[in-house]
């Protein structure tokens, strides 16, 4: 079975497809535009994107969106994580936490699929925290100020153990289990 990874993002694309060819799901980069909706939860966005894309007949696809949310922002930047990467980058997140004490935060990856008629939205999780400054030079976005076990940053860590760990990681985790139990795989 072939599935369509509909995203801007061909590093996506590669990882997917080292999660799932074990299951005998090729993946392919496939662009197709749709408007992405503006929401502050991620499961409407990929929901509403999803929408849109079978509107135009596309069958068999995954899209996925993210987002860092901070937990003293009031889960800023949460679904905007792009835009503010683009305009306030990681310098202006640790501007926002100057002299704050609760750093806790998590990155958030809702996966949607639609498979041999089927939809399926997950969200992986990983917890962790805002560092005081950027740290290593891997990785990318919020990497540079995001740890998950308070020593490393997820720039700072080897991909493999990022996976491992990570929203994306564990987005894909459940969606191989959600896989299995529906029997697509």
């Amino acid at each position: 079975m072939k599935l369509k990874v509909i995203t801007s993002n061909p590093g996506k694309v590669a990882e997917y497809q080292r999660e799932l060819s074990g299951y005998g799901i090729e993946m392919e980069h496939t662009r197709i535009p749709y408007n992405e909706v503006q929401t502050s939860e991620l499961e409407e966005v990929v929901n509403k994107g999803m929408d849109a894309i079978v509107a135009q007949g596309v069958r068999d696809f995954i899209i996925d969106d993210s987002g860092l949310f901070v937990d003293a922002l009031g889960g800023f930047p949460g679904v905007w994580s792009a835009y503010a990467q683009k305009t306030i980058g990681n310098k202006g997140i640790l501007k926002l936490m100057e002299d704050v004490e609760d750093r806790g935060a998590e990155f958030r990856c809702c996966i949607g699929c639609d498979i041999s008629g089927k939809r399926i939205v997950v969200t992986g999780v990983c917890r962790g925290s805002i560092t005081y400054s950027e740290m290593g030079d891997g990785g990318f976005g919020f990497d540079p100020v995001f740890t998950h076990d308070g020593n490393r940053t997820f720039s700072q860590i080897p991909m493999d153990e990022k996976n491992a760990v990570s929203h994306r990681g564990n987005a894909v985790r459940l969606l191989i289990d959600a896989l299995k139990s529906n029997g697509l795989v």
